[in-house]
């Protein structure tokens, strides 16, 4: 609109010979690209009425060319406008569909679970896509906390559906097995049965890493079996120590070719202990200079702090790092063993 005025007021204070007039079809087009289509139409006979008063003024002006560019130009601008309007509510139903997916397979996760402090961190690669390969769950059984995190093989929504089976699975096995490896077998055979039900010629190497946590009520302990993911790193005391598993276990879909033994490993979970599970597309995120994302370093500079805010720190430190560009999705668990003395001893002083 301002444009339209701008252009009016020189086509009347400047010389004929100027023709700033010329420039009126050029409004509707702009206005095609954010107005909808009745305010485009009338900024069209607008600048058409404009010609018309020009015409009054300068005799020999061009006048018939001139409308018939703008009815021409407005004509299109409206279809183009449409168009664009049909493809903008097009994107926010698949949105919307995606943000449901995406609520159903990654749900949020409650700030507490079994009295263990746990928040989530997930980046699709895929921006607009909203969920991807990566996946974690959570769930307070009676054999504990059991935490789920890992990582189909690709990303974006090729993976979804290999995501979606492996999650689903756990959420029936957490509270049926009473061990973990009996979790990681029914897990198994969900990915080797989707991976049939959608064969590819890549079907060989579709293969999930995975890791399982448990933290038993009051036992003061984690076990984890870990599936060819990265280790988490536990923070005690300031310190950072990388759960590295002493044996290896298959991937998912992998056992028939390395061969199904799983070892599960036990370590001290104290209070005001720290865990950090991540997906490698943490520690795989570069920058500029092709550097990794330093994240046992990282870690040990953040010091203790509430999971929230660890990961808030971690989500801008990464977009930092990469300079807003991930080439992996990126999942995150913060799982931190609350300080119950100093709470037990406000109580007792109370």
């Amino acid at each position: 609109m301002i444009l339209t005025v701008l252009i009016a007021c020189l086509a009347f204070t400047t010389p004929r010979e100027v023709a700033f007039s010329r420039l009126l079809p050029a409004a509707p087009a702009l206005a095609a690209s954010i107005w909808p289509v009745i305010p485009t139409a009338l900024l069209g006979a607008f600048c058409l009425m404009i010609m018309v008063g020009l015409n009054l003024v300068y005799a020999d002006l061009g006048t018939p060319y001139t409308a018939a560019a703008i009815v021409a130009v407005t004509a299109a601008a409206v279809y183009s406008s449409h168009v664009r309007i049909q493809r903008e509510e097009a994107l926010v139903q698949i949105r919307l569909v995606a943000d449901t997916a995406q609520k159903v397979l990654l749900r949020p996760l409650p700030r507490s679970i079994g009295g263990v402090e746990i928040e989530s961190l997930y980046l699709a690669a895929q921006a607009q896509a909203r969920i991807g390969g990566d996946f974690y769950e959570a769930a307070d059984t009676p054999y504990g906390v059991r935490l789920l995190i890992g990582d189909v093989r690709g990303k974006g929504l090729s993976a979804v559906g290999a995501a979606s089976a492996v999650v689903s699975t756990f959420r029936e096995a957490a509270y049926d097995e009473p061990d973990l490896r009996g979790i990681i077998h029914r897990l198994e055979t969900s990915t080797v049965r989707h991976s049939a039900a959608f064969p590819a010629q890549d079907l060989p190497e579709r293969f999930a890493t995975a890791l399982l946590a448990e933290i038993p009520h009051g036992a003061g302990r984690v076990s984890l079996l870990n599936c060819g993911h990265p280790p988490p790193l536990l923070m005690r005391h300031g310190k950072i120590r990388a759960l590295e598993p002493s044996a290896p276990s298959p991937p998912l879909n992998l056992a028939a070719l390395l061969g199904g033994h799983y070892s599960i490993e036990s370590v001290a979970f104290a209070p005001g202990d720290q865990l950090l599970l991540y997906t490698d597309g943490v520690t795989e995120t570069r920058d500029r200079t092709g550097a990794f994302f330093p994240l046992p370093d990282w870690m040990q500079r953040q010091g203790p702090q509430p999971p929230r805010e660890l990961l808030d720190r971690l989500h801008r430190d990464l977009l930092r790092h990469s300079s807003g560009k991930l080439n992996d999705d990126i999942s995150a668990l913060a799982v931190r063993c609350p300080n119950t003395s100093a709470a037990e001893e406000a109580g007792h002083s109370a």
